[in-house]
C-alpha cells in the first residue's frame, strides 16, 4: 500500500514549551491560571494547563463534551466524588453530559497543576443551581487575549486550527 496523498503540507510541527509561555493570571478566577495550549473554534476543541491555588472551588458545571485530565502535580476532587481525589500522574476522562464541581483542597501544600483537552463546553451554575456562564473555546480564547495584552504579554500565543475555507 502507498503513502496516502497529503492533505496537510506541514511544514514544521506545530508544538509549545509551556516553560516558555506566559502564564495568564487569575483566567478563571482568584488562584486559577491558565496557559492556552490549543484552540479550535470551528469544531469546539481547546487544550490548556491550569494552575490552581489551594482552596480553589469552580461552580458546578455540566459537560456538554467529553473532557481528559492529566494531573501534573498537586491535588484536586469533584465535591460529587471527593472521595477519589486526583493526584500528580492520574487520568481522567470525564464524559459528555457528566456535572460536578471542581475543588482544591484548603491544606494543599503545593499549587494543582494539570492539562484539559476539552471538547465542548462547561455550562456553569451558581449555588442556586441557576444558569451562571458559558465557557468554551471563544470564551478561552477572548479572555486570553485579554489577559495577555493586560499582563503586559502582548498576544495570547497558542495552536490554533485553520478554520472553514472555499475550495475555489
Amino acid at each position: 500500500m502507498a503513502l496516502p496523498s497529503v492533505t496537510h503540507d506541514q511544514r514544521r510541527l506545530l508544538c509549545l514549551n509551556w516553560n516558555e509561555l506566559p502564564v495568564l493570571k487569575g483566567a478563571l478566577g482568584p488562584g486559577v491560571d491558565i496557559q492556552p495550549l490549543y484552540m479550535d473554534p470551528e469544531n469546539g476543541h481547546f487544550a490548556m494547563r491550569a494552575v490552581f491555588g489551594p482552596g480553589v472551588t469552580l461552580p458546578n458545571h455540566f459537560h456538554t463534551g467529553a473532557v481528559h485530565a492529566f494531573t501534573l502535580r498537586g491535588k484536586w476532587y469533584y465535591t460529587q466524588f471527593a472521595d477519589q481525589p486526583q493526584t500528580a500522574g492520574m487520568y481522567l476522562y470525564e464524559p459528555g453530559g457528566s456535572i460536578h464541581q471542581f475543588r482544591t483542597p484548603e491544606d494543599n501544600t503545593e499549587p494543582t497543576e494539570a492539562v484539559f483537552v476539552v471538547t465542548g463546553a462547561n455550562v456553569n451554575y451558581d449555588e442556586k443551581d441557576e444558569y451562571h456562564s458559558l465557557l468554551d473555546v471563544g470564551w478561552i480564547m477572548m479572555v486570553s487575549g485579554e489577559l495577555a495584552k493586560a499582563q503586559g504579554h502582548g498576544k495570547a500565543k497558542y495552536i490554533l486550527a485553520r478554520g472553514a475555507e472555499f475550495t475555489a
